[in-house]
């Protein structure tokens, strides 16, 4: 006995779905623009440690007093904030 398929049934077809082609800006995670402002932010953090580097007394004996500079103590970790701030900033950004 031959079997036939009735006209419900209908077969489906599936075809994998290409993805897009990966040219320009595409092929990246961020735009141009985030990577520059990424940059700046690395070049504040920078900044940041070296303004914090530095007060060391050349007798290990003797307390220099300047390691609790106002440079030191409240300007550095404020630029390396900063720079850390311009780097959330560089990654939440949407690219154009």
């Amino acid at each position: 006995m031959a079997t036939t398929k009735s006209p419900t049934t209908t077969s489906r077809t599936t075809t994998a779905a290409k993805p897009p082609a990966l040219t320009g800006d595409a092929a990246f995670a961020f735009g141009r623009e985030n990577y520059v402002i990424m940059l700046i932010g690395l070049v504040v953090i920078i900044i940041g440690f070296l303004l914090m580097s530095g007060g060391k007394s050349t007798d290990p004996n003797v307390f220099n007093e300047e390691i609790f500079s106002f440079r030191r103590i409240t300007l550095a970790p404020i630029v390396v904030l900063l720079g850390y701030g311009i780097e959330i900033y560089a990654i939440v950004k949407k690219a154009k």
